[in-house]
This record gives structure tokens, C-alpha cells and sequence, in this order.
């Protein structure tokens, strides 16, 4: 769909932001809602989990670092999710820009990371798929880092009715926890699985092998060695998070908060050369889109026609002796006609009323074309007097 296209009466599509898991994302104006914001596109058949989230969670979740869809729409096989435009990118996308995150730094952004999923967690849902690429950020500069959970798009509430075949795998490879592999339902500690693997992306600086992290933890039955560049206060808590046994894993988002928390004030911190900046990542706006939205032309009132003022009575032809006498003149001894400036001129401007017309007296004092009636009368008495006499 090209900018400016209206979906569903509501949304005016802007700009195409990327592609995620099963469509494209756009950015949007919400005609109802009169703001911008992320708008994911997907088909009909792909969107039941993220309609039931909708539907049934995500207007009850109102937490800071949850970026839950705002509304919906659909039109024809499409469906339209809308959601707060956060414009820093993502954790992908910022270490992408620094590399490996200062230790501290990284502990902010896991901290809240866990708060939002304790949100999502208290609501029965699993978000099934955290990875860098759906934790948005907002732009916030060089101040303390904003972080939100985005892209619900497989988020499972515990009750439902699974819809995956078995043994099919649903998640991102490399964030799936050991156990969804072998068929276990979807449980908040596989969401904690994969946040240990964020937090060892985020001191890394690149994607870690988790399968041979899982395969060294199962065979030795205690921790690998922390990787270069992992702090061993920050591997205590990650290794806690990635255990291959989902009963020894840490149990809840607000567990493994505590467990941070007495860390993270142990953490070195971060020089002034590694100062990280979040900034906007958003592209202009289009030519047609302004901050208030769609820019439009106010249509411009028709202008009032000028009235006629008494200058049609300067336009009728002069009557009776006056019309004569103006006709029986010489061409050479004529008024010259108006030009076309003079005319404009006698059109437009407001002239003194006519006076009202008197018919000039006849000398005769008979009304007007009564003379043959006259005449016509006289000569039928004659005939009647001769006759008379001849009798």
C-alpha cells in the first residue's frame, strides 16, 4: 500500500517503517486518535494471537516499558495493528551503532525489560518471541534509556487452545528456551529464557552460540565459564536465567529483578567515552504529512458578485423624442462610443436611481391609438342619417 492510502476509514498510511515477522510496518495517522503511530499489517490468518491479545490484554496493560497495541482495524483479508510510535530503534539497532553495552548499562535496560514482562506475566499471557529486534526504545539522547516490549504477534495466554502442530517450535532460534523443543506448553520462564540470552547479546555485542551454551551446561550439569566481556556478577544472574531445567531457572520477572538489583550496584561505571545515546531513528515525514498530521488545502470561499446598481437603466435605448433626435444626428456629430474601460466603468460604479418614467401628454387629449376607432364611428352615423332621409 502506497502513502496517503486510507485503511479502514481510520488510518492514513505515511511511510513503510520495515518488515517484521509476518508483515510490513508502516507509520500512520489515527484520524480518531489525531497522532502518529506504528501500524503492523498483516493477513487475516496470521493475526489471531495478536487480535486475542488485543482484545483481551493489552487495554489492560498500561506500563511504561510495554509497547501494547492501542486498536485495530480490518478491510478486506488485511488486518491493521496500531501501536505507540517509539522512535530510538531497537536493541538490535543499538548495537549495531556501539557494539558491547557498558555492564551497567545493560543491567537498566534488563531491569526494565523484566518489569514490563512481570506486566505481561501478571495477565496470563507468554510473549513467546523477546529478542533485540522487538525491544524498541524510545529516543531519549544521552539520558537514562527507555526500553518497551514490543510485537505480540505470538503471544500466548495460558488457557488457550494451542494452535501449532506438535513438536512445532514457535519463537525466534536462539531465544527458544530448551524445553519448547521438546513440546512443553508456553510458560512465563521460557520469556525469562530468552531474556538471559538478550542480556549476554547486549555485553557481547553480537548473538552468542546458545545452543552449545545449553548442550556445556547440560553435560557438566553446572555453568560453563563466563564468555570474555561478561562480568562474573553479571554471569551469576544470566546463568541462572539460561538453566536447561525450567524448574531450576529463576521463576518470575520479579524474582530475577531481585536477583539484579543486588548486582547492579556492584557494576563499574561506565567512563565517559562509552556515553550511549538513543536518538530519533525516524525519517522525515513525507511531503504531504506535517507534526499535526495530513496537511490539506481549507477550499477559499467564492467570491461575491458586485451588484447592478442602477446600470441597466444607463444600457436601455433612449425612447421616444430624445431617440429621434439622437438618431437624426450625423455619425461625425455623435457622442464617440464608450471604450471597453469606460463601459467597465459605468458597470461597476454605483449610479443614482433612475427616475420613475411619465408618459408625455398627448395635444390631441384622446388616449393613444383610439384616431381610426374615431373616425370609423363618424362615417357608420352619416350612413345611418342618409338612409334615414331616403325613407
Amino acid at each position: 500500500m502506497s502513502a496517503g492510502t486510507l485503511f479502514a476509514g481510520r488510518y492514513v498510511l505515511v511511510d513503510e517503517l520495515g518488515q517484521g515477522a509476518f508483515g510490513l510496518v508502516y507509520r500512520a495517522w489515527d484520524i480518531r486518535e489525531q497522532r502518529y503511530v506504528a501500524a503492523k499489517m498483516l493477513q487475516q490468518s496470521q493475526a489471531h494471537n495478536l487480535l486475542r491479545f488485543v482484545r483481551e490484554g493489552a487495554r489492560r496493560i498500561e506500563h511504561p516499558h510495554v509497547l501494547a497495541p492501542s486498536g485495530w482495524a480490518a478491510a478486506d483479508d488485511k488486518v491493521l495493528i496500531a501501536m505507540d510510535l517509539a522512535g530510538g530503534g531497537t536493541l538490535a539497532n543499538l548495537v549495531g551503532d556501539y557494539g558491547p553495552l557498558p555492564p551497567r548499562y545493560v543491567a537498566t535496560l534488563v531491569d526494565q525489560l523484566l518489569a514490563g514482562l512481570d506486566a505481561v506475566h501478571a495477565l496470563r499471557f507468554v510473549h513467546r518471541d523477546i529478542k533485540p529486534g522487538n525491544l524498541l526504545l524510545e529516543a531519549t539522547g544521552p539520558k537514562q534509556p527507555c526500553l518497551r516490549i514490543g510485537d505480540f504477534g505470538l503471544a500466548h495466554q495460558d488457557g488457550d487452545v494451542r494452535m501449532t502442530q506438535v513438536h512445532q517450535v514457535i519463537g525466534t532460534p536462539g531465544f527458544v528456551a530448551p524445553e519448547q523443543y521438546e513440546g512443553a506448553e508456553p510458560d512465563p520462564r521460557a520469556d525469562l529464557f530468552a531474556v538471559g540470552v538478550v542480556a549476554l547479546y547486549l555485553l557481547q555485542g553480537a548473538y552468542p552460540d546458545t545452543p552449545a551454551l545449553v548442550r556445556a551446561y547440560t553435560d557438566d550439569g553446572i555453568p560453563p565459564a563466563a564468555p570474555e566481556q561478561v562480568p562474573d556478577l553479571w554471569w551469576q544472574v544470566i546463568t541462572q536465567l539460561l538453566h536447561p531445567d525450567p524448574l531450576e531457572r529463576l521463576a518470575t520477572a520479579a524474582q530475577a529483578r531481585t536477583v539484579l538489583a543486588a548486582i547492579a550496584p556492584q557494576l563499574p561505571e561506565p567512563d565517559s567515552d562509552s556515553t550511549i545515546e538513543v536518538f530519533d531513528q525516524l525519517a522525515p515525514l513525507p511531503d504531504g504529512f506535517g507534526p499535526q498530521g495530513p496537511l490539506t488545502t481549507e477550499p477559499q470561499p467564492a467570491a461575491e458578485p458586485v451588484p447592478f446598481t442602477g446600470a441597466t437603466a444607463q444600457l436601455r435605448r433612449p425612447q421616444g423624442a430624445a431617440a429621434d433626435a439622437a438618431l437624426s444626428q450625423p455619425a461625425s456629430a455623435r457622442a464617440p462610443a464608450p471604450s471597453s474601460t469606460a463601459t467597465t466603468a459605468r458597470l461597476t460604479a454605483p449610479v443614482a436611481p433612475a427616475a420613475d418614467f411619465q408618459p408625455a401628454a398627448r395635444e390631441s387629449g384622446l388616449p393613444a391609438g383610439t384616431g381610426w376607432l374615431t373616425g370609423i364611428g363618424l362615417l357608420l352615423i352619416a350612413v345611418g342619417i342618409w338612409a334615414w332621409l331616403q325613407a
